[in-house]
């Protein structure tokens, strides 16, 4: 039998996160089914308190995350190399800002990123020859951007996010880890975000950082009074008391 705490947990793992529909309909949305990026929920929750309206956003692989940026930048481009996945998400996704194209390694799949001779605010490596992409997304990063290295904890098993890693590294941008849970998946990986030392992206919020899913201190006292009164705290005698009193 669950313990109530441990249902509540699984409660909050399907309201706020969607995770059951996520995995059961293969799907990246959040509870409202707006689409949400592959990465893990930390760096979800992490960029989207960011101001994009008038950023530009460049792509290493198409999907979710590509409508997701949509919603927020100023301009979004998407390479997509698969075929089928092209053809899928230009069915499914369209929006005035966002330019989804086709290419494949043999027609230079890295540099794509200098067709348009533009200088982007985010760049998203999260497709193929990611060693190649990282070294062609420092020389078409914007001052004061950040490179997002999807499901970088593949450094410990392939040379060719080792590879993506160092030469982030060597471009002198400042690496952080966001390790956990992601949609659609029932086991953990990392997505890494490489900022510019002069990184300074406005907040869409008067503090940093806001209450994230989950958080009960985005409830009233009154709430969290209720909360900690339905919790089993039998080590830690009045603390949880005490919690909900704050």
């Amino acid at each position: 039998m669950y313990s109530e705490r441990f249902q509540q947990f699984i409660e909050m793992w399907r309201k706020d996160f969607a995770i059951e529909r996520s995995m059961n309909e293969k799907v990246c949305v959040d509870r409202d089914g707006n689409p949400i990026p592959w990465y893990t929920y930390p760096a979800i929750e992490y960029i989207s308190q960011f101001d994009y309206s008038a950023k530009k956003v460049f792509e290493y692989g198409t999907g979710y995350s590509s409508m997701y940026w949509a919603k927020r930048a100023q301009k979004v481009v998407s390479i997509e190399d698969k075929p089928e996945w092209f053809v899928k998400f230009q069915q499914e996704f369209s929006a005035p800002n966002w330019q989804m194209r086709y290419c494949d390694e043999k027609q230079g799949y890295e540099d794509t990123i200098f067709t348009d001779g533009e200088k982007y605010d985010v760049i998203v490596i999260d497709g193929k020859r990611r060693a190649e992409c990282a070294a062609c997304a420092v020389k078409a990063l914007a001052a004061g951007g950040m490179i997002i290295l999807d499901d970088s904890d593949r450094i410990n098993t392939s040379l060719e996010y080792a590879g993506a890693v160092k030469n982030l590294r060597d471009a002198n941008l400042l690496q952080v880890d966001f390790y956990g849970f992601c949609p659609m998946n029932n086991y953990t990986k990392t997505t890494s975000i490489f900022f510019s030392r002069d990184f300074d992206f406005a907040s869409l919020y008067t503090v940093q950082p806001i209450n994230g899913l989950g958080n009960i201190w985005s409830m009233s006292r009154r709430e969290r009074k209720q909360f900690f009164k339905k919790q089993e705290w039998p080590l830690l005698g009045d603390t949880a008391q005490n919690e909900g009193q704050k």
